[in-house]
C-alpha cells in the first residue's frame, strides 16, 4: 500500500492509523480516495497483526463531503451505473473495530463516513452535518438512516432538511459521538482507545462488534439469538480458555487471536 495518493497510513503496534489526505479540498471524498480507502481497510481487515483501526482526517477537516465536481454534470443513469455507494457497503462489513478521529468539518459524505465507524472521538472544533439539501440533493451514503438511528427522527429530520451543522458538544449530547476532547488531543485519544481495544481478545472483539451491529437490522428476538450463538461460539476459542484461566490464576492473559 505504498502507492497511496489520497491516504496516509501508519502502523502503531496492533493499531493501524488511516488518515484521509486531500488537504487542498478538505478531504473531499472523490472516487479515487474511496477506492483507496476501501482497498486499504479490506487489507487491514485481513492482516492478523492489526486488531483495531483509527480513521482520521486533519485538524481542519475529517472530510468536508463528496467531491461535487465529479457529480455536477452526472445524469440519473450515470449515477446508477457508477454505483459509487456500493463501496460503502464494504466499509460497513469490515470486521475489525474502526474508531473515527474527527476534527473540523465532517459534512455530507464525511458525516456518513464517520457514522460507518464503530466509535467516534471528536475534537472541540468538529462541525457535523448533512448539508446536501443546499445543493439540491439529499444524503445518499446512509445519512438519512444512520443519523435517524443515532439521534432520533426529529433531530435527524432538522439536520437533513435544513442542512444545519451541529457542534461536537451537541453531537455528544445527542449520542452521535463518544467523547469530545481538545483539538490537540483528538487523534491521540482515538489511538489510545484503539490500543485499549486492541489489547482485548481479537475473536471476542470481532464477534461482539458483529452482535452490536446486528441490533440495527433485526428484531430483538433474533438479535438475542444471534448474540447467544456468538457467545457460545467463543467457547471454542483458545482465548476464552486462556482468559478464564488467567482470571482464576490472577495473572495477565496472553491473547493469540485463536
Amino acid at each position: 500500500m505504498s502507492d497511496l495518493k489520497n491516504l496516509l497510513l501508519e502502523i502503531d503496534g496492533y493499531v493501524a492509523i488511516v488518515r484521509l489526505h486531500r488537504p487542498a479540498v478538505l478531504n473531499a471524498l472523490n472516487l479515487e480516495l474511496m477506492d483507496e480507502l476501501v482497498a486499504t481497510l479490506d487489507s487491514l481487515d485481513r492482516d492478523e497483526n492489526i486488531r483495531a483501526i483509527v480513521l482520521a482526517g486533519s485538524e481542519k477537516a475529517f472530510a468536508a463531503g463528496a467531491d461535487i465536481k465529479e457529480m455536477a454534470s452526472a445524469t440519473a443513469v450515470d449515477m446508477l451505473y457508477r454505483d459509487q455507494f456500493s463501496k460503502w457497503d464494504r466499509i460497513r462489513k469490515i470486521k475489525k473495530p474502526i474508531i473515527a478521529a474527527v476534527s473540523g468539518f465532517a459534512l455530507g459524505g464525511g458525516c456518513e463516513l464517520m457514522m460507518h465507524c464503530d466509535i467516534v472521538i471528536a475534537s472541540e472544533t468538529a462541525r457535523i452535518g448533512q448539508p446536501e439539501i443546499n445543493i439540491g440533493v439529499m444524503p445518499g451514503a446512509g445519512g438519512t438512516q444512520r443519523l435517524t438511528r443515532a439521534i432520533g427522527k426529529v433531530r435527524a429530520m432538522e439536520m437533513v432538511l435544513t442542512g444545519k451543522f451541529i457542534t461536537a458538544q451537541e453531537a455528544f449530547d445527542a449520542g452521535l459521538v463518544n467523547k469530545v476532547v481538545p483539538v490537540e488531543f483528538f487523534l491521540e485519544e482515538a489511538v489510545r482507545l484503539a490500543q485499549e481495544i486492541a489489547s482485548k481478545p481479537p475473536v471476542a472483539v470481532r464477534l461482539a462488534k458483529e452482535a452490536v451491529l446486528k441490533s440495527f437490522d433485526t428484531t430483538i428476538e433474533m438479535g438475542l439469538e444471534f448474540e447467544r450463538k456468538n457467545f457460545y461460539l467463543l467457547f471454542a476459542s483458545e482465548d476464552m480458555k486462556e482468559g478464564m484461566a488467567a482470571f482464576v490464576e490472577k495473572r495477565t492473559a496472553e491473547w493469540k487471536g485463536k
